[in-house]
């Protein structure tokens, strides 16, 4: 598999340059975890950083690969939705 270096900004990371693999489509993860065992009565945690453009070339706008941002709210947690789910909220029926 191909991987690729790349720069990571903030938290416990910051500065460091890691290689990541690379999906099929040629793309590093939208998502990077870090996990971090416990130790010395700390607990286990995970550390969350977000695939972010590193720039864009000044001629044509072209992006110039990718960095890992800290996000320390952590992982955004999506669903899939359907057309035929139920409303995540449903209104009160009317009465």
């Amino acid at each position: 598999m191909k991987s690729e270096n790349t720069p990571f900004r903030g938290g416990p990371l910051d500065g460091r340059v890691l290689p990541v693999l690379l999906g099929p489509t040629g793309h590093p993860p939208k998502w990077y975890e870090v996990p971090v065992p416990a130790h010395e009565g700390r607990p286990a945690t995970v550390y969350a950083y977000r695939r972010e453009p590193a720039g864009h070339s000044k001629r044509l706008g072209l992006q110039q690969g990718w960095v890992y941002a800290y996000a320390p709210e952590g992982r955004e947690r999506r669903e899939i939705r359907w057309p035929w789910s139920k409303p995540r909220n449903p209104a009160a029926p009317n009465e």
